[in-house]
């Protein structure tokens, strides 16, 4: 990738698109990969211009890889974006080629302060959770939660906050099939997380998700610290609004009494997202957290890279690295299932570029995906998971959800992610609880005019001033501190109450 200072990116020799790193005006002279070429029009920042003729019907290449195909003629110089490019036909593909190598893991033991739970597994944050096992007992857990403000918890520092996650499902679907499944599994993920140390879970009492057989599935713990309320046998909404409360106290002392530790980064699992992306998520924020992900695979912990849909078009240089043919295989089979599902409702899986990543440079889902797998960093692909399942594979895994990012990211906390690392172009300003969200600029104006919500700003990979191998070291290092009870930008504005968004599959009944 040569990103020497000038006016274009040339991302691989023998691109036929660049770059602009900035705004580019008509009749302006550019030099690129040892072309000069003259802009016929004005070009935004972060879109692409042609450095060579393409015929119509041709592929167009950026990334070293297909972006689409040419629908007019492409001469040196044009702008290149949704009214000259397309998506080809095409499916999803299996790489031939194997390039996985097993993981050199480093000698020196990075750290960070954690809270070591009972069953071994390694918190992030302190949280007590009221937990809705259906719709109907959601106002119920938000009164709960509300009771517990800051002035209420000044006597328990180490106790992050109460947490109500509601959601608008449990019921009106069916008892069997993946919909009530996938639900399942979510809530068990939540209520076993290893960021709450404690948790109280309410249902209704007649609702299809029984809450009897998911407080029977939940991991061990001291009995005050899990606790269960069913509205109907409490006598009602005020009254399970004050046996709440008091479950809740009750295990303020206990979750305060934990404190942090030293413990080894292997305890990190980091999920991975991307939102609001731009015609530089490919080339700083996503390669920058590539960096630090191989940082995080070298000291022996987890990263999840997720979102089906957008690595839609690249999946080949991730089954290219997969470490067995079973893996390579699971992951197109969740591509094929998907290339199913989008058919079977009359859509396109090249409509997932939205409004935002195109006024950003985006053209199609294949350069959103191709810059989006950068996310993965370098090493083997090790497991493939189904939407909420635990993560107990270390290394970089792939776990299916959905490409809206809060369905996304609920996804990969139920599996156990205790990080979130979100790429935005845009400005996405996702918050996540119990699981902090850093938020990585791809440039530095955007980081510059929402400081308040940006935690990392990657554009000086675009600017010259730090390399990708710079930047990822650096976000490795915040990822540590992150870890270790520094707040995000999102935690300082209070967000991450109303993002548990569990994917929702099947008919409304």
């Amino acid at each position: 990738m040569n990103l020497a200072l000038s006016s274009l990116l040339v991302l691989t020799a023998g691109d036929d698109v660049a770059v602009a790193r900035g705004d580019i005006a008509k009749g302006q002279e550019l030099f690129a990969d040892g072309l000069r070429v003259t802009a016929l029009t004005d070009i935004p920042s972060g879109h692409k211009i042609a450095l060579r003729a393409v015929s119509p019907g041709q592929p167009v290449r950026k990334y070293g890889q297909v972006i689409g195909q040419a629908t007019g003629a492409l001469h040196p110089g044009d702008y290149v974006h949704v009214h000259n490019l397309e998506m080809p036909a095409s499916s999803a593909s299996l790489s031939l080629a194997n390039v996985y190598q097993p993981t050199v893991y480093q000698a020196d033991e990075a750290r960070f302060e954690g809270y070591v739970r009972a069953d071994g597994r390694v918190g992030t944050r302190n949280y007590i959770a009221v937990i809705a096992s259906v719709n109907c007992s959601a106002t119920a857990c938000k009164q709960i939660a509300a009771a517990f403000d800051s002035g209420r918890l000044r006597d328990y520092p180490n106790v992050d906050g109460v947490v109500a996650i509601t959601h608008g499902s449990g019921c009106g679907m069916g008892a069997k099939g993946d919909g009530i499944e996938i639900l399942k599994r979510t809530l068990r993920g939540y209520a076993d997380h290893a960021n709450f140390a404690g948790v109280l879970v309410i249902g209704l009492g007649c609702e299809v998700n029984q809450l009897a057989p998911l407080m029977e599935q939940l991991g061990d713990r001291p009995a005050v610290l899990k606790a269960s309320l069913v509205i109907q046998e409490a006598g009602g909404t005020r009254e399970t609004v004050q046996r709440g409360i008091s479950l809740v106290e009750a295990m303020l002392a206990p979750v305060n009494s934990q404190q942090r530790s030293s413990v080894s980064a292997k305890h990190l699992c980091v999920g991975l997202q991307c939102g609001g992306s731009d015609g530089y998520s490919g080339i700083t924020a996503n390669p920058a957290l590539g960096a630090a992900v191989d940082w995080v695979v070298r000291h022996g912990g987890t990263a999840i890279l997720s979102e089906t849909p957008e690595i839609y078009g690249a999946e080949h240089l991730l089954t290219a690295r997969a470490a067995s043919t079973q893996i390579a295989e699971k992951l197109m089979s969740r591509i094929h299932w998907w290339e199913g599902y989008v058919r079977d409702h009359d859509g396109d899986m090249n409509n997932n570029p939205s409004p935002g990543n195109k006024a950003g440079g985006i053209t199609t889902i294949l350069e959103k995906s191709l810059g989006a797998v950068a996310k993965a960093g370098a090493t083997g692909l090790m497991a493939v998971y189904q939407y909420a399942e635990t993560v107990e594979q270390k290394g970089l895994v792939f776990m299916d959800t959905p490409g809206y990012d809060p369905v996304s990211a609920t996804g990969q906390v139920a599996g156990g992610a205790n990080l979130i690392c979100f790429t935005t172009g845009r400005g996405s300003t996702y918050g996540c609880k119990p699981t902090p969200s850093l938020k990585i600029a791809t440039n530095t104006r955007l980081f510059q005019r929402m400081s308040l919500d940006m935690d990392f700003n990657a554009g000086g990979i675009v600017d010259g001033e730090e390399s990708v191998v710079e930047a990822g070291a650096r976000l490795f290092q915040l990822m540590l501190a992150t870890a270790s009870g520094r707040h995000t930008c999102s935690e300082e504005n209070g967000l991450g109450d109303n993002e548990f968004l569990p994917w929702q599959i099947g008919a409304v009944m």
